[in-house]
């Protein structure tokens, strides 16, 4: 089963044509099989239909507004947390281990599970910390983060299955203007910058221009280029955002996701410093273990020794 207006219509007859190989092979599958949910039966269409007021460019540009504003500078805000997420990893870190508070306290307790130096698991090259008892203690704090990222590093974000998100309607944040991610190095280079906001302004006049023409906003939107600007909440336990971060910290990750992945430590320090403390890239994760060399890319090193460095002072523009 499957919603109609998820699936890209070049998907939709390498699908039909798959159905048909395999009822060919095996007639007794046409009892699993559904048709498609129509669009206009799905609960957002409905209600879109009972709402027309919120379809406006006006609601619209409200909503984004209101959510920009609600980031307060940053790619990705920390909205919500586990109040208790410390308390309840090191209680947890004792229950596996079946000792006594007055035996281990709350800091020995966690570091014990997230300090490579005392955690082995965590400098292996594979991801190994859902196999180990004592990692998995980390699902126990919870975090949830308002993030803003253009397609190009939307589409690279959705590949951390395992830190969800609630990504929209996209139709539904379109306000007919020009809503676009503009990268770092292009900002440094103001005639770069000039023509990229240039080729922005073409690309919207021409969808503007189409659904003037009387195209459907799914079809004109097809012209909406990676830049394009993503909303959503994206919400996840303390284990699996540490292993993001370990790949996403890095001074090769994509840009956007990077600076989102700081915005997001830097928060988590805040608010429970003995957890976010362990939040760091993978040079500083193998630096702790006594893992060499510190940098696992090889011949990709980005030859900043970025495991000396405070999070504070991270930067790739120089």
């Amino acid at each position: 089963m499957c919603l109609q207006h998820d699936v890209p219509y070049e998907q939709k007859l390498v699908v039909g044509k798959m159905v048909r190989e395999l009822l060919a092979i095996d007639p007794e599958y046409t009892r699993l099989l559904e048709e498609p949910i129509p669009t206009e039966e799905t609960p957002e269409a409905a209600f879109f239909a009972a709402r027309p007021e919120l379809t406006t460019d006006a609601s619209r540009a409200e909503f984004v507004r209101e959510f920009d504003a609600s980031l307060t500078g940053k790619v990705s805000k920390l909205v919500d947390w586990k109040a208790r997420g410390e308390e309840e990893t090191a209680q947890a870190v004792r229950e596996v281990l079946g000792v006594p508070r007055s035996a281990l306290s709350d800091g020995d307790a966690i570091a014990l599970a997230c300090d490579s130096s005392k955690n082995p698991m965590l400098g292996q090259a594979l991801n190994v910390s859902t196999f180990d008892k004592l990692t998995r203690a980390m699902h126990h704090g919870a975090y949830t983060f308002r993030k803003k990222l253009s397609h190009a590093a939307d589409s690279q974000d959705q590949r951390h299955r395992m830190t969800p998100a609630s990504r929209p309607v996209l139709a539904a944040h379109a306000t007919g203007e020009p809503d676009y991610v503009v990268p770092t190095l292009v900002k440094q280079d103001p005639a770069v910058e000039r023509r990229y906001r240039e080729m922005m302004d073409a690309i919207w006049s021409r969808i503007g221009r189409l659904k003037r023409l009387g195209v459907d906003d799914e079809h004109a939107h097809y012209l909406l280029p990676n830049a394009v600007a993503v909303r959503f909440t994206e919400s996840t336990d303390f284990l699996n955002l540490r292993h993001k971060h370990v790949m996403r910290l890095c001074y090769l990750a994509q840009e956007e996701i990077w600076q989102a992945s700081v915005d997001e430590a830097m928060q988590v320090c805040e608010v429970h410093p003995r957890l976010g403390a362990h939040l760091l890239p993978p040079c500083s994760v193998r630096k702790q273990a006594g893992t060499k060399p510190f940098c696992p890319e090889g011949a990709r090193y980005c030859g900043e020794p970025v495991w000396n460095l405070a999070l504070s002072d991270y930067s790739r523009v120089i």
